[in-house]
């Protein structure tokens, strides 16, 4: 499988986890000239900006270190094009998510572990 259809994968896999949290998807790899967000989702009144990430192994930190400060930065401009793009959304609160999805050694399942506020939007 190559690495464009595991993250195209692991994201529904993301999306599915999520609505079962009780969340709404608004849009799906949202792009514009600044990035991409992998999920946009509405948690009762908050717009979140979700991130998801995968990987295989704790090395090199596993998951969650994969989102560096250069990536939340691009993650933020992306989120401020789309609310000055859909003007439904320019009241709600913002939340900046991070999903993270590691392997397990064995037969289990992926780890799944949701992170909230995972980063602030200071870097607009």
């Amino acid at each position: 499988m190559s690495n464009k259809h595991k993250g195209l994968y692991f994201e529904q896999q993301a999306l599915h986890w999520l609505q079962l949290q009780g969340l709404k998807l608004v849009e799906q790899n949202y792009h514009c000239r600044f990035g991409e967000i992998d999920l946009i989702m509405l948690d009762q009144n908050q717009l979140c900006f979700i991130e998801v990430k995968y990987r295989t192994s704790q090395a090199f930190g596993g998951a969650a270190y994969s989102i560096p400060p250069s990536k939340q930065q691009k993650i933020s401009r992306s989120a401020l094009s789309f609310i000055s793009h859909h003007q439904q959304f320019q009241q709600h609160d913002v939340r900046f998510d991070a999903l993270l999805i590691q392997d397990q050694p064995g037969p289990q399942q992926a780890q799944i572990e949701w992170i909230p506020n995972a980063f602030d939007a200071a870097s607009y």
